[in-house]
């Protein structure tokens, strides 16, 4: 194959990559707590023909060589975990994480995986759970006819019962930080999974050991830039375009040189 053929062969997989990666973040624009990717290139081995700093001569070196890139790859998507925009809802079980955290969820499977959504919901035992029925870990019961809740800003969660005059504490919510919040594994649901490169999850209260603080009565909303992404998604057709040329350019040299031998 001829190698140019093969090098804009590339640059259209990566660039096709981006746009998913791209259409991805876009159409999760409005995704409680979602997280945007980046797409990470980098270039492929060369081919390397002329050494440099080889010997010319006896008493010269070559300056700079001569080496042939052999095209691109997607080494990675990268989350991009800044802060989202605080959107105010005044319910009392929306929670928005200002700084560093998760929020834990146990999973059916015993599992306890990670997220930015606070959209809570209380079950039929009277259990804080998610959108989808995961329990809040650790568990958090609110006692039937509760009137009130209030969450503190480091996850004192109190309930004002019927006949109390004070409310009653009834547990508090504990965020998890990482050394490398990229490295976490999404799931989706909008959750993440713990791994070897996120580093072990350290538990604790909010406001705590560089944990952000708890907002209760707010979601925090998804952190795309959809100006940006759209900047990027044209960004990305133009390249592909760009690529696309020059798949078109080798294959009428080699067209040209069929013609003509």
């Amino acid at each position: 194959m001829n190698p140019a053929l093969w090098v804009a062969k590339t640059g259209l997989d990566a660039q096709q990559t981006r746009l998913q990666v791209v259409s991805n973040n876009l159409a999760n624009a409005s995704t409680t707590g979602f997280k945007k990717d980046r797409a990470v290139f980098e270039d492929l081995i060369y081919q390397n023909i002329r050494q440099p700093g080889a010997q010319a001569t006896q008493d010269t070196t070559i300056p700079s060589g001569l080496m042939l890139g052999t095209g691109v790859r997607v080494a990675a998507s990268q989350k991009m975990h800044m802060q989202g925009n605080l959107i105010h809802t005044d319910n009392a079980l929306d929670l928005a994480i200002q700084g560093d955290g998760f929020f834990q969820v146990l999973r059916p499977n015993g599992d306890v995986s990670y997220t930015r959504d606070g959209s809570f919901q209380i079950d039929e035992q009277g259990r804080v759970v998610t959108s989808d029925g995961m329990l809040l870990d650790p568990a958090i019961t609110i006692p039937e006819n509760t009137l009130s809740i209030t969450i503190g800003i480091d996850g004192t969660v109190s309930a004002l019962e019927p006949g109390n005059v004070a409310p009653s504490n009834v547990g508090t919510i504990e965020t998890a930080s990482f050394i490398n919040p990229s490295g976490l594994k999404p799931i989706g649901d909008n959750q993440f999974l713990e791994t070897v490169a996120s580093g072990a999850a350290t538990t604790g209260n909010p406001s705590e050991d560089n944990r952000g603080s708890l907002l209760q009565g707010a979601l925090e909303s998804s952190n795309v830039n959809t100006v940006e992404e759209l900047v990027n998604l044209i960004e990305t057709q133009r390249t592909f375009e760009m690529n696309s040329k020059s798949l078109s350019t080798a294959d009428q040299m080699l067209q040209y040189l069929a013609q003509n031998t």
